[in-house]
């Protein structure tokens, strides 16, 4: 009996293990400086995507190399997934937008996904994880 209940122990503790091993591996490209960081934002539903960083399930930053950046995501569960990246220039910690609130630092999401008259939608960027890694791509814009 004891050998059972140790074995169903292991059992659950390896599942639990393996779904804590996942990664998602953004390359983002098209940056056009080395100045400053880009800010990735993490969104598990539409709420907040892709503009309220509070709303994000994660936040990373990272150094911006010869135009182009790289950041890995540990991701605990399978799931639907959207990222937003922005280009903050200034380093300053937010997007910063002109007086028409349109973006004056580059800004991409999952999918490469674009808006119409404004931002693009969480339906469009999203994306599914449900294996161990994946790895997206995504080209920065400037308005």
């Amino acid at each position: 009996m004891k050998s059972k209940i140790i074995a169903s122990l292991l059992c659950v503790i390896s599942v639990i293990a393996y779904s804590q091993n996942k990664e998602i591996t953004i390359n983002i490209s098209g940056l056009k400086s080395d100045k400053g960081k880009c800010i990735l934002y993490l969104y598990n539903n539409e709420k907040g995507f892709p503009t309220e960083a509070d709303k994000a399930l994660n936040t990373s930053k990272s150094k911006i190399v010869n135009s182009k950046s790289t950041i890995v995501l540990k991701v605990i569960a399978d799931g639907e997934y959207a990222i937003s990246v922005i280009h903050d220039e200034n380093d300053n910690g937010i997007l910063d937008k002109n007086f028409m609130g349109m973006p004056k630092e580059g800004v991409g999401v999952s999918n490469n996904a674009k808006g119409f008259f404004g931002p693009p939608e969480y339906d469009d960027s999203k994306f599914r994880l449900n294996k161990k890694s994946l790895t997206t791509n995504i080209t920065m814009k400037y308005l």
